[in-house]
């Protein structure tokens, strides 16, 4: 397991995050798909210390395994996602124009979010020798 450091802050912040297509409409063919990493990737580059862990998709939902920092809220990361994907897919694949014609988007309005937790004994270790750890450690290793 490996930790993370900010400047005042480690952490090891990760989520399983899942969405649908709206009307859970199955739209995520193959040359979609790719192209969705392709951009979900592209979201990264502004944010580069957001990680991907997995990706998986299926025809009318995705699923992503992520570590974000504390900084940022899940909801904000989840929405900064969906919206810079939407709008890229239905620029680059005119049948999504055609599908969701309202302009709205191809995303459902939800999410769904569970953290992916280490487990109790880890804690435990990790209270237990914290102070023996070297000072001044760019990563931590449990």
């Amino acid at each position: 397991m490996r930790l993370r450091k900010a400047a005042h802050t480690v952490y090891k912040t990760q989520y399983h995050i899942v969405w649908v297509t709206r009307y859970r409409r199955k739209i995520l063919v193959k040359g979609v798909r790719g192209y969705l990493k392709i951009k979900l990737e592209e979201v990264r580059k502004y944010y580069p210390d957001w990680e991907y862990v997995e990706i998986g998709m299926e025809a009318d939902h995705i699923h992503i395994h992520m570590i974000i920092p504390p900084k940022y809220s899940v909801s904000e990361v989840v929405e900064i996602i969906k919206k810079n994907t939407s709008r890229a897919l239905r620029e680059k694949f005119e049948f999504l124009s055609k599908v969701y014609w309202d302009g709205r988007g191809i995303w459902g309005r939800g999410y769904f979010v569970s953290t992916v937790g280490i487990n109790e004994e880890i804690i435990k270790k990790y209270v237990r020798y914290q102070g023996t750890e070297e000072t001044g450690q760019a990563e931590l290793e449990l």
